[in-house]
């Protein structure tokens, strides 16, 4: 860390963080315990709740501390601004505020809930470009024709000092026993701002950064010296997919910032649920970002000497409903708990029940399987475990046994589509019934149905998803000669599960018959 380089800048922050005008739409936002994830990692985990300011997001300090400053003239030519969201509303609320009338920018990738926000508080909205960088530059050919003055998201003193003011309130509110502070970082305008004034007057708190690792413009600029253009940032983080820090916010993490942690989708996913168990708060995956890297440091630092408190910043909730079905199909692998395996087993009667033997009672996840081969048969299961470590044990176990098995976990087509288009017809399946159960969700269930199913039928599709509720829902292809229908019937009869014969659904018979 290089104080040097920036005293001078960060003297001049300080005094700006210390005489911003946040609060006339701010909160100071609380500092709370999160007493599960503490537990859990064995360190006192601290929540800073940006995600309760009036438009669930840090950014409105920023940008109403920067048209706070204006002159009445300059507001009186409007202000205009681009942005993926969270500015936007930031700046559009202080507009509303203040009195001027405000122009957003947005980049067509953003989240509806975001646009209709900032419409509501009454700015007229723009969607231009793929990225923030397709919104700025229309946002600057826009300036020069209506004479408005641009708010940048970050890179500008007084936004970055408005951001700073989260600094001062964390001191006042825990003055002692900070350890680190974990701030999501995009232009690099809120942990700038933090960490200037935290360095200032407690220069023993780490400050860490945590960026993506598909838009980790920080980490690549940190570990060059100079700014990196990224080509094309990752999007699932929409709220920090910034290809490049800012001119101001660069020599500030450099002098300030003590390290930057990278982390993927499936641990921003695991943190969304993490805040959720917490505090029942659903954050967007950039909120989430300073929780999923506090996780991996406080992992990798277990055995530290004379730990403190950790405090991430829960940075914004502005989240589409429609992004959930994707985070909670990825938390349980962001946490390590479930493992995507495939494997190879002989395509005869009984080796599907055997394979269930071998797996034990670990619940079951996922499992897609349509009969292909004569001779072997490829089965894509989830299964809960508790770490990474079982994963591997359990991939051990079943090679031992002479089967073929591959471990899928990190695997992002496996995780995103192959899931998905397992399946497909089976021409030369004979004698199909086609079932659709609901079992109870329970460890044991499946090798139920199967002890009580006829050895001598054959499974030609199984598709089940565990989907959090008390039953999983299985699609189910038998192979049952006529003449033991009946005795398949009383099968049914006896089971005790629900089900619907699906023998005639059209989806059935288009794509699976």
């Amino acid at each position: 860390m290089n104080s040097e380089a920036a005293q001078s800048p960060s003297r001049d922050l300080l005094e700006r963080i210390l005489t911003a005008l946040v609060y006339d739409v701010a909160i100071e936002s609380p500092l709370e315990p999160a007493r599960q994830l503490s537990a859990r990692l064995g360190a006192a985990v601290w929540f800073k709740r940006e995600d309760l300011q009036p438009v669930f997001s840090f950014k409105l300090r920023g940008a109403y501390n920067k048209i706070a400053h204006l002159s009445e003239a300059t507001r009186a030519r409007g202000v205009i601004a681009a942005s993926a969201g969270n500015h936007a509303q930031g700046v559009a609320l202080a507009a509303q505020r203040l009195g001027c009338r405000a122009t957003i920018v947005m980049p067509v990738t953003t989240p509806s809930i975001k646009v209709d926000a900032v419409r509501a508080l009454g700015a007229e909205v723009v969607l231009q470009g793929d990225s923030f960088e397709g919104a700025f530059a229309h946002s600057q050919a826009l300036q020069a024709e209506l004479g408005a003055t641009y708010i940048h998201p970050y890179d500008d003193l007084d936004v970055i000092a408005g951001q700073g003011t989260i600094g001062l309130e964390l001191l006042r509110q825990m003055p002692r026993g900070m350890e680190a502070v974990f701030v999501p970082v995009g232009g690099g305008g809120l942990i700038a701002g933090i960490a200037a004034y935290l360095k200032r007057l407690q220069p023993g708190i780490r400050v860490i950064g945590v960026e993506p690792l598909d838009a980790d413009a920080l980490s690549q600029s940190l570990a060059v010296g100079h700014r990196v253009k990224l080509d094309q940032p990752g999007l699932f983080a929409d709220g920090v997919a910034v290809s490049q820090v800012g001119e101001h916010t660069f020599p500030l993490c450099q002098a300030f910032v003590d390290e930057v942690v990278l982390v993927g989708t499936d641990e921003m996913c695991a943190a969304i649920k993490d805040v959720f168990q917490e505090n029942r708060s659903i954050l967007e995956p950039a909120g989430a970002l300073a929780v999923a890297g506090l996780k991996a440091w406080a992992e990798r630092h277990r055995n530290r000497p004379s730990p403190g408190a950790l405090v991430a910043i829960l940075s914004g909730a502005n989240t589409n409903f429609d992004r959930l079905r994707f985070v909670a199909e990825r938390a349980e692998l962001g946490e390590r708990r479930e493992a995507i395996l495939a494997v190879t087993i002989p395509e005869r009667p009984g080796s599907f029940r055997s394979f269930c033997e071998r797996i034990g009672q670990r619940s079951i996840t996922e499992f897609n399987y349509r009969y292909a081969d004569p001779k072997r048969a490829h089965i894509f299961v989830g299964l809960q475990v508790a770490d990474r470590a079982e994963t591997r044990l359990l991939l051990e176990r079943l090679r031992a046994d002479g089967l073929e098995a591959e471990d899928l976990s990190e695997n992002e087509m496996a995780k995103l589509h192959i899931r998905h288009l397992v399946g497909g017809r089976a021409p030369s399946v004979s004698h199909e019934r086609v079932l659709r159960f609901e079992f109870p969700e329970r460890p044991g269930a499946l090798l139920r149905f199967l002890d009580r199913m006829n050895a001598g039928w054959n499974i030609s599709l199984f598709h089940y998803r565990n989907h959090g509720a008390d039953y999983g829902r299985v699609l189910a292809g038998i192979q049952v000669p006529p003449e033991d229908q009946p005795e398949f019937e009383a099968f049914l009869d006896q089971l005790g599960y629900a089900w619907v014969d699906e023998g005639a659904n059209p989806a059935y018979r288009l794509f699976l018959a």
